[in-house]
């Protein structure tokens, strides 16, 4: 019975449910990061000032929780090109 969890067919049917969570998970924390930047700075406006800072703390945190989840979001999407 134990074995019948590593198979490729169980993998393959609890691949979705597994990106699903995770592409909210980085959407929520793509939304919780903070930057100084106004809405001007996003359409090429002159923001200099919040342009380079050092990340700290949470924010730091959050920042490598966000390129984690980015990874494993994409090593999901290439294990399920591989299963199909």
């Amino acid at each position: 019975m134990g074995r019948a969890i590593l198979e490729p067919m169980a993998i393959a049917g609890v691949l979705p449910y597994i990106q699903l969570v995770l592409s909210v998970a980085l959407i929520g924390s793509v939304l919780l990061q903070q930057t100084g930047a106004a809405l001007g700075g996003a359409f090429g406006g002159d923001n200099f000032s919040a342009g380079y800072h050092t990340r700290r703390g949470l924010e730091k945190s959050l920042f490598w929780l966000t390129i984690v989840l980015g990874v494993l979001l994409a090593l999901s999407a290439l294990g399920a090109l591989v299963l199909r």
